[in-house]
């Protein structure tokens, strides 16, 4: 009985052996990678936790030399955050608040650059509308037209086509072109939710020019 023992496991372990020999550097190299994975997976995961950890202190910088308007602080933090975390969305909000505290303290030039590079860099498609906006309001206050309406003109998330509507309607009025306002200003108020305050807004401008929002055309995507 012993002995069939015997035979039985060494029949199992001939077995194994051959099977070893057979897969054996196939599943080594098998683990090899999956383990190589998971590590790197962990590795990058931790490396994400770190980078936006050290991005959100860094904001918090900026928001404080904003608050304190620091000037000196705000241009280091800034730059830092752009420089090391660009693509977080703190570097994009970063650069955000520091062209508002620009543009108020009439930096113009700092503030322009400041929605540029959100425009270029940011990954958030609403952040870089947003900086289209703003810096084409300032393109208007300098009476640079055409590249104001261009930013006007790109492509956006659907969340700012009747903001950006109405700043055309803006711009078609500061360029003694009524029709081509009422009209934008008709696009603007037809996007609009129905009980959205800025659309009230845009009814008065539509009544200063004499026309009725009603008439609008539907716009696209809109029934």
């Amino acid at each position: 009985m012993a002995s069939h023992l015997d035979l039985e496991e060494q029949e199992q372990l001939d077995e194994l052996k051959h099977f070893w020999k057979r897969w054996g550097d196939l599943i080594t190299w098998v683990l090899i990678v999956v383990l190589g994975g998971y590590a790197a997976w962990m590795g990058w995961q931790s490396y994400q936790s770190k980078q936006a950890a050290q991005a959100a202190a860094l904001y918090d910088t900026v928001e404080r030399a904003a608050l304190s308007k620091d000037s000196a602080l705000l241009d280091r933090s800034v730059s830092d955050i752009k420089d090391k975390f660009a693509s977080t969305t703190y570097a994009q909000q970063a650069a955000l608040l520091a062209a508002r505290v620009y543009q108020d303290t009439d930096r113009k030039t700092d503030a322009k650059s400041q929605l540029t590079w959100v425009i270029d860099k940011a990954s958030d498609e609403g952040y870089q509308a947003l900086a289209r906006l703003r810096l084409a309001s300032i393109l208007v206050e300098d009476k640079a037209y055409d590249d104001a309406r261009k930013l006007l003109t790109a492509k956006t998330p659907d969340a700012f086509a009747p903001l950006m509507a109405d700043r055309l309607g803006d711009l078609a009025m500061l360029q003694a072109q009524p029709a081509e306002a009422s009209q934008h200003y008709k696009n603007a108020w037809k996007s609009f939710e129905p009980n959205a305050e800025y659309r009230r807004l845009v009814a008065v401008k539509l009544a200063a020019l004499g026309a009725d929002p009603e008439d609008a055309p539907a716009v696209e995507g809109k029934k």
